[in-house]
């Protein structure tokens, strides 16, 4: 039976930090707009990176640019004398080809391309409900006298769970003595809670660069031709290393089925970075660069599966006269749950209360409904949006989705911070369109066109700063109640971080942002700004 405990108060500090974040309602939702229409893809999150840098100097915080040398990476801190670390951080990269502008139509952006990135979750949102929750904290602490340390990172590429896993293996987060992370909420198992037990898994990326730079060699004995002709006899014979990039890509289709069980949700997708370079149709492809990615519960099963890509790997490069590099873009470890944060985060969420969306969010959902055909309902938003969820309970209705012997579910790269310090994993809902009728899905668009539309995703917004600042604040005031999660924290790694249970990062000691391979982005020519992919990629019919 769980213990008895008493329901955290609307303090003073927590009243001043809901004030803040009420009164501020209007900069944040401008500055969720600003994030949005930026959609900046993995790696490449320029300016959105360039605003919280700006922002944050301006509210008074001491910041580090390009942290952990990766340039779109920050840490910002707030000091305010001798007292507890404590974290949130900011996500705000999109996702390439989900363009969509804030309308109850399919369209892309104005003036992008409809290959070009929009934010999904939406990572826009993300970071500002955190932010908001940190400046509110602040606010709080200044007013009221709290004594301690406000950190907000910036953590880019998330979808390729790429800077956090960095930003520990330097030792970012060593110094923290609790962190809260918010995310809006995916499933409707996680609606409005905070995550108890089942905690998000490991996700591993590698990106494997296949070169062709002896292709002189290839069947070169007895060849027929002119040793000065190479390029119309023998070295155009050989495979290169587009052949390599298919082969592979294909080998690895092949021997999905014996990587790991079909149990349990783990999945593997790949995506090809570069394809050799057209400018001759007589000389083999010297490059090409194919990117793995496996989302798993467990680090056995992330074993099992690399042990086959990277054998497929090394016979793929044999057999196309190609050599072989792998580098690791992200290699997360399995989360830890602490339930002392979960309850501590989960009480504060109720002070502040789930988002409410008013009618003008509702006549936007009924003209999406209207444009797609469907008749029009009085609330076209799923009733789960304003309802709470007990962590226990959530526990419950996730532990229905996962096999009695997984222990973790879902992926994403917050995972890092909780082998550092005591952590929660607050969820925050946003507008989901409800179905017509059973079994019916909505378009990708919907979901992405709701997160730009202030009416819609505001409420979100609110509820997650006020949430995550009477968490900071909570912290900050109860040294007993930290004192517990630090426990619990030490218990679970067996002594804390180096303890018998701890988990190191797993990433090699060397390992440096993946920032420099040719992930998609905005690139700048003569004809201005454009997306990396044409929006009329075939140009036109002859």
């Amino acid at each position: 039976m769980p213990t008895k405990r008493k329901p955290a108060k609307k303090t003073p500090a927590k009243r001043t930090a809901f004030a803040w974040v009420d009164e501020n309602l209007p900069r944040l939702s401008a500055w969720n707009q600003t994030i949005w229409h930026y959609a900046e893809s993995a790696w490449r999150e320029y300016r959105s990176a360039a605003f919280y840098v700006d922002l944050l100097r301006r509210e008074g915080f001491e910041v580090e640019e390009g942290s952990a040398g990766m340039p779109t990476a920050f840490v910002a801190t707030f000091r305010n004398g001798r007292g507890p670390t404590l974290a949130s951080y900011a996500e705000y990269d999109a996702i390439p080809g989900c363009s969509q502008k804030a309308a109850p139509y399919e369209a892309p952006r104005e003036g992008a391309s409809r290959y070009a990135p929009g934010h999904t979750d939406p990572h826009s949102a993300l970071g500002i409900g955190a932010l908001g929750g940190v400046l509110a904290a602040k606010e709080a602490m200044v007013r009221h006298g709290l004594k301690g340390t406000l950190k907000l990172f910036g953590e880019p590429a998330e979808k390729v769970c790429g800077s956090k896993d960095i930003h520990a293996l330097r030792g970012y987060y060593d110094d923290l003595d609790a962190a809260v992370s918010f995310h809006p909420t995916y499933i409707a198992e996680l609606n409005n809670t905070v995550v108890w037990e089942t905690h998000g898994g490991s996700y591993w990326s590698r990106v494997y660069t296949f070169e062709c730079t002896e292709a002189h060699t290839w069947n070169s004995v007895g060849a027929v031709g002119s040793p000065t002709h190479t390029h119309a006899t023998f070295m155009a014979r050989a495979p290169g290393a587009v052949d390599a990039v298919c082969l592979m890509h294909t080998a690895t289709k092949y021997f999905r089925e014996s990587m790991a069980p079909f149990t349990g949700n783990w999945c593997l997708n790949e995506a090809i970075l570069v394809a050799g370079q057209a400018t001759a149709d007589n000389l083999p492809a010297h490059i090409g660069q194919i990117q793995f990615a496996a989302r798993a519960p467990s680090l056995d099963m992330q074993e099992r599966i690399w042990s086959v890509i990277e054998r497929n790997a090394r016979e793929v490069a044999k057999m196309t006269h190609c050599k072989v590099t792998g580098t690791w873009v992200a290699k997360t470890r399995p989360a830890l749950a602490n339930h002392v944060m979960a309850d501590l985060v989960y009480d504060n969420l109720v002070l502040a209360g789930p988002p409410a969306v008013d009618e003008e969010a509702r006549a936007f959902g009924r003209a999406i409904q209207k444009n797609l055909g469907i008749k029009p309902m009085r609330d076209p938003f799923l009733a789960e949006l304003t309802e709470l969820c007990p962590p226990r309970e959530s526990e419950a209705r996730v532990r229905k989705l996962t096999p009695e012997w997984q222990t973790h579910f879902g992926v994403d790269d917050y995972v890092e911070y909780t082998w550092h310090c005591p952590t929660a994993r607050l969820y925050i809902a946003r507008p989901v369109m409800r179905p017509a009728h059973p079994g019916q899905m909505y378009p990708e668009w919907t979901f992405h066109a709701l997160g730009g539309v202030p009416a819609c995703i505001d409420p979100m917004i609110r509820s997650a700063a006020r949430t995550v600042g009477a968490s900071l604040i909570e912290l900050l005031a109860k040294p007993k109640t930290l004192a517990r999660a630090k426990a619990e924290f030490r218990q679970r790694t067996g002594g804390g971080i180096g303890g018998k249970k701890w988990l190191a990062p797993l990433l090699p000691k060397n390992t440096k942002p993946p920032s420099y391979f040719r992930w998609p982005e905005y690139v700048n020519t003569a004809r201005g700004e454009d997306w990396w992919i044409p929006d009329q990629p075939g140009g036109r019919a002859d």
